[in-house]
């Protein structure tokens, strides 16, 4: 058991909370945040509890500095100790990429705001503490639409692709004690999708998805989670990397073969 602190945002679903199962199964003690979900939050506490690790709650908005230095400083007031931090907080606003018109200058700072400014926010509220502990781990939840200029809007996938840049920054510049990696996930199945499309949509579009991979299978929160954890426990000679967890998505899925 690692008695190890990793402070997750937006960990009351999703990515997120399939995190904090896989490092509170290794002994993990997790910072639960979420912004307004408190429900499923405290569920995603109880279960961390149930598998050994230890739990923290809070609810904290990372588009805010304050509440992002707040995190940390109850995490170190509980604890003592901060390790990893994984940014799976994020919002979008699902729009045509098609349409200029789709989206505001508002929509496109707000989805930065928690997209590229969150992620900056907490960094720069744990990154003291992991150096006084002489080592640290940092995850960012990026996208595959970073890569492709896909997604649910421009504005999502810019702030991906923003994401990742700084990431490579953090990794080049607070090294040799903390690395910094990213994942990209392809479309994961959960609350976000299915709750945009409506279940006979999401069953469709995420059945056209899994019969395009080389896997022909979907994607699921625990997948990414996996990579999550590995990068944080089993990956110390890795960083400033952005790792696809997508099923093979991005390479496509073999042609029909010829009878």
């Amino acid at each position: 058991m690692s008695g190890k602190v990793a402070i997750i945002t937006g960990s009351g679903s999703g990515i997120g909370a399939a995190s904090a199962l896989q490092l509170a199964s290794h002994g993990w003690n997790i910072v639960i945040n979420y912004a307004n979900r408190a429900d499923s939050a405290k569920a995603v506490a109880k279960a961390c509890e149930e598998q050994g690790g230890g739990a923290l709650l809070c609810k904290a908005n990372v588009s805010e500095d304050a509440d992002c230095q707040r995190m940390a400083a109850e995490a170190m007031a509980k604890w003592g100790r901060i390790d990893a931090l994984v940014n799976s907080a994020g919002t979008t606003k699902f729009a045509d990429h098609a349409d200029l018109n789709a989206l505001s200058g508002e929509d496109f700072l707000h989805v930065y705001r928690v997209n590229v400014v969150g992620p900056w926010q907490m960094t720069r509220a744990v990154v003291p503490h992991m150096k006084a502990g002489g080592s640290g781990a940092i995850v960012n939840i990026s996208s595959g639409a970073a890569l492709r200029g896909t997604g649910s809007s421009v504005a999502y996938a810019t702030s991906k692709a923003a994401l990742n840049a700084m990431s490579l920054s953090f990794a080049r510049n607070l090294g040799p004690e903390i690395r910094t990696n990213v994942v990209c996930p392809a479309m994961v199945t959960g609350r976000w999708w299915r709750e945009h499309l409506g279940e006979e949509k999401f069953e469709a579009q995420f059945t056209n998805f899994a019969n395009s991979t080389p896997l022909k299978r979907r994607v699921t929160p625990e997948d990414i989670a996996s990579a999550v954890v590995w990068l944080i426990e089993g990956a110390n000679a890795v960083t400033g990397q952005v790792i696809l967890v997508d099923a093979g998505a991005a390479i496509g899925a073999p042609p029909p073969k010829k009878k």
